[in-house]
């Protein structure tokens, strides 16, 4: 697995919607603050406009980040933009994320969703920095053939499912803050992928055994817990909580 950050200590802090406790969740601002922050990576969403551009929007409506019930899917990029002004499109976020690594969370299963954001990569510049996270094998199949060299993280709904997701041509695999311990992430690193942990918990009312944390929030306590089990990668809404964790830790490069 190529990766442009050999000599970064791990594990990678990734900033989770671009950094949602910094800026206004996927936008330039944050990842401007993630970067200011010591973050090696960013992590966005991608959704399809109704007119067909990439779009960073982790919701397939927009009434909890604009206060519209329309679906993204049915919006054309202009009223996008007309209710969020802070937008940004797939091309803007690779150009806005720079040097930081780049982590596509892909929302949608369609292998047709998979040319035009290679197209957007490789026109920039941009894929050795930038990591793809699908969540189907078969969507993890379909672009580990069009693109060989690309990062591919697995965000399997089963964490148990290694195996498979190598299989596919992931080189990451996610394991929720509360699947993570060290048969999985053994069994991650046995299979020659990286593991990336991701805080908090799934769903609006927690499930048995998952921290009380809404997705990307994180305490102290639950943070220790994480570093315990040397993960490759942690993705949060605040970077800055693994940075400082890092130092007093002491962990060394990779």
């Amino acid at each position: 697995m190529r990766t442009a950050f050999p000599d970064t200590p791990l594990p990678l802090a990734i900033a989770h919607r671009g950094g949602a406790l910094l800026a206004a969740e996927n936008s330039a601002a944050a990842f401007r603050a993630a970067a200011a922050a010591g973050a090696e990576m960013v992590e966005t969403d991608l959704r399809l406009s109704a007119d067909g551009r990439l779009v960073c929007l982790h919701d397939a409506d927009l009434a909890r980040i604009g206060g519209d019930r329309r679906r993204v899917a049915d919006t054309d990029l202009a009223t996008l933009r007309a209710l969020l002004p802070g937008l940004l499109t797939l091309e803007e976020a690779v150009a806005a994320s720079q040097p930081l690594g780049l982590l596509l969370d892909v929302k949608l299963p369609e292998p047709a969703i998979l040319p035009p954001i290679l197209a957007v990569l490789a026109a920039a510049g941009a894929s050795r920095r930038c990591v793809l996270g699908l969540r189907e094998t078969a969507l993890l199949a379909a672009a580990r053939a069009l693109a060989p060299d690309l990062a591919l993280l697995a965000f399997a709904a089963d964490p148990d499912a290694v195996a498979q997701a190598r299989e596919a041509g992931a080189g990451w695999f996610r394991l929720w803050q509360a699947e993570a311990d060290e048969s999985r992430i053994g069994a991650v690193r046995a299979a020659g992928m990286r593991c990336v942990v991701m805080v908090g918990q799934p769903r609006s009312v927690a499930l048995p055994g998952y921290p009380a944390f809404p997705v990307g929030r994180v305490d102290a306590d639950g943070l220790r817990r994480i570093l315990a089990l040397r993960p490759d990668a942690v993705m949060l809404d605040d970077p800055r909580l693994l940075v400082a964790a890092r130092a007093v830790t002491g962990l060394s490069p990779s």
